[in-house]
């Protein structure tokens, strides 16, 4: 999780040459806009439709993007790509499976060149005269940098500085950075929608901006044929129609003496159901990452991986195969994996809306084709996958973190979170207005890790002892097997996350307490202000006559299930405790199987089936599994 630094200072250009920087910029955003708008010849609605698809005109407190980008207008200043994807971080091994070990993954050097897509602020900072410090910082001057650059490509296909926003249509493919001609036209597209829908929304520093709709708006795309981009390799790709993907394979080939890399042949979902679709983000940027992918002795591989500056998907392996990126080789032999680009702390503040909307479609087409329910129980974050054995617990990731927007995300799959039952539901879903919502935490400057980080938008509530704000936050023994939980933007220990739902342990005031981890776990749920909203369903508690029963990060089967030439692996319970009169909620039942694939061979694979019953839970921030003979499943209205 790497700062991302600036590039070199530019040159300090004659006055003459370029346009003064404006003394007085305009503190409204609207006026912002209609003003850069003015003096660039740049229609409107262009301008909104381009911030819109890029930052949702948010100025995300001065903080980077996933590309280096900031302000309104996402104008990037990456000095390098010095970052290695998150599975070269920390303890967690991706493939999960200690029946196959992996070496600690490498990490690839970094290229010496910078994509222009990840350095237009230089090029504002020359056509506007603003320093770079206040196009950063400061939105109108954003903005107008944002303005200078789509005039400065529209004059560069020759085309003409109309009041038709059509027109435009080369200038807007240019403004996503693409070097595909099916990335650059995905882009280009969703502005134009959005400037035929039109939008409204207030920002997350307050600000009221509206895009009013041109409803009989007319794409221009000769335009696009201008800019000479690449098309991309399809090669039979597993996407929408919709979005823009490519094919780019990861490694797979044999390593001397007896090893391979870095992926397993599989046959799903024949062999087994795909049940899970797994969000991470890259602790690292598009290009190298994708390397990664393609070097066979990295120990983590994954099926997907989405640009942050315009969508554009990468597929690296077949739906059917089964990628190393979990962390929990039960998860990986039965889930897809997506990676984004950016970072937990810095970069991923923020997520671009092209990049929202590319990587929705593509779950929500992956969920329809195999089955895997559009929920929180099944669409997970790599940071809600259970460790394996209570000796992984403590190693596994974070990812995507507190700023990744849940709400928003499953309401561009056409699955929104909604409520269900009463006021007194005995179970809730932790829902807080992500807009509004800005907990505390500190860590997000890698150059000063105790630093406050700064109020940002979050999709996650606080959990405590008690309901007062200055209770100790509640513990996660598994991840601080010592200590107690920290506020710090990598810890979710003591955190519960947009979409989770969980049975209700008690209520006082303007505070209501939820099972976690074997403990009653109080957030601020005031009803002026509501951070969970009703959620009845089904919930499991001990059998009558149990003290406890065990909990599990993985649904293997039972000894007696394995064939001779296969060694058993140990159903061994994590280290919580679940107690009688504890609820936790039912995600549903898992498949009892192990999938044994430790040779290069796919003759050699098989899929062991065995009777033992166990159930999905929401135990903590992540989910664990029961067996179905030690608990009772209930209604909780």
């Amino acid at each position: 999780m790497r700062r991302l630094l600036a590039i070199s200072v530019v040159a300090l250009l004659p006055l003459a040459l370029t346009p003064a920087a404006h003394a007085d910029e305009p503190a409204d955003r609207q006026e912002a806009f209609a003003a850069a708008a003015r003096e660039f010849k740049v229609p409107e609605s262009v301008l909104l439709g381009v911030s819109y698809l890029e930052s949702r005109w948010d100025a995300h407190a001065g903080q980077p993007s996933n590309s280096a980008g900031f302000g309104p207008m996402h104008l990037t200043d990456a000095a390098s790509f010095a970052a290695s994807n998150h599975h070269g971080q920390g303890e967690e091994d991706a493939r999960g499976d200690e029946s196959r070990p992996l070496p600690a993954p490498t990490t690839s050097a970094a290229p010496a060149d910078i994509p222009a897509a990840l350095r237009t602020m230089d090029k504002a900072a020359e056509l506007t005269g603003e320093s770079r410090e206040r196009l950063r910082s400061d939105a109108a001057a954003n903005i107008r940098g944002g303005a200078a650059l789509l005039a400065d490509y529209q004059k560069s296909l020759g085309a003409p500085l109309s009041d038709d926003p059509g027109q435009w249509y080369g200038a807007v493919a240019k403004y996503s950075g693409a070097e595909e001609t099916g990335a650059a036209k995905f882009f280009a597209d969703e502005v134009f929608a959005t400037i035929k829908n039109g939008a409204a929304r207030t920002t997350d520093d307050g600000q009221k901006v509206a895009l009013p709709a041109v409803p009989g708006l007319e794409k221009i795309e000769k335009w696009l044929e201008k800019l000479g981009l690449r098309p991309s390799r399809t090669d039979g790709v597993e996407c929408p129609a919709s979005v823009s993907c490519e094919w780019i394979p990861s490694a797979y080939q044999e390593l001397p003496p007896d090893d391979y890399g870095h992926y397993d042949l599989a046959n799903r979902p024949s062999s087994q159901k795909i049940d899970y679709i797994v969000i991470h983000d890259m602790e690292g940027y598009f290009e190298p990452s994708i390397r990664l992918n393609q070097d066979p002795n990295y120990g983590a591989s994954w099926q997907y991986s989405i640009r942050s500056t315009d969508g554009h998907i990468a597929q690296h392996i077949k739906a059917k195969d089964v990628g190393w990126q979990a962390g929990n080789w039960y998860i990986n032999a039965k889930s897809i994996g997506i990676e984004h680009e950016g970072f937990l702390a810095e970069g991923a503040t923020w997520y671009t809306e092209a990049m929202y909307r590319s990587s929705a479609r593509l779950v929500r087409y992956l969920a329809l084709r195999y089955a895997v329910p559009l929920d929180r129980a099944h669409i997970l974050g790599h940071d809600n996958v259970p460790g394996t054995l209570p000796t992984t617990v403590q190693g596994m990731h974070e990812d995507p973190g507190p700023f990744w927007d849940w709400a928003h995300y499953f309401q561009l799959m056409g699955a929104p979170l909604h409520r269900f039952g009463g006021p007194n539901a005995g179970s809730i879903m932790i829902k807080p207005d992500f807009a509004t919502n800005k907990p505390y935490f500190y860590g997000c400057d890698r150059a000063n890790p105790e630093a406050d980080c700064p109020p940002l938008p979050a999709s996650t509530v606080w959990l405590r002892t008690e309901p007062r704000d200055d209770a100790p936050l509640v513990k996660d023994i598994g991840k601080h097997p010592t200590g107690g939980s920290l506020y710090s933007v990598y810890d979710h220990s003591a955190r519960a996350t947009t979409g989770q739902r969980f049975a209700v342990a008690d209520r006082q005031g303007d505070w209501t307490a939820i099972w976690y981890l074997g403990q009653k776990a109080w957030f601020h749920n005031p009803a002026s202000a509501p951070t969970a909203v009703p959620s009845a369903g089904l919930v499991v508690t001990p059998k009558p006559g149990k003290a406890t029963v065990p909990v599990y990060g993985r649904a293997y089967p039972e000894q007696e299930a394995y064939p001779a030439d296969i060694p058993y692996q140990a159903v061994t319970p994590l280290q919580y405790t679940f107690s009688a009169g504890e609820k936790y909620t039912l995600a549903g039942p898992a498949a009892t199987e192990y999938y044994r694939a430790v040779t290069f061979d796919l003759a050699d694979h098989k899929v062991v089936r065995g009777r033992t019953k166990y159930l999905e839970i929401q135990f903590g921030h992540r989910v664990m599994f029961v067996k179905a003979d030690d608990v009772r499943v209930s209604f909780a209205w």
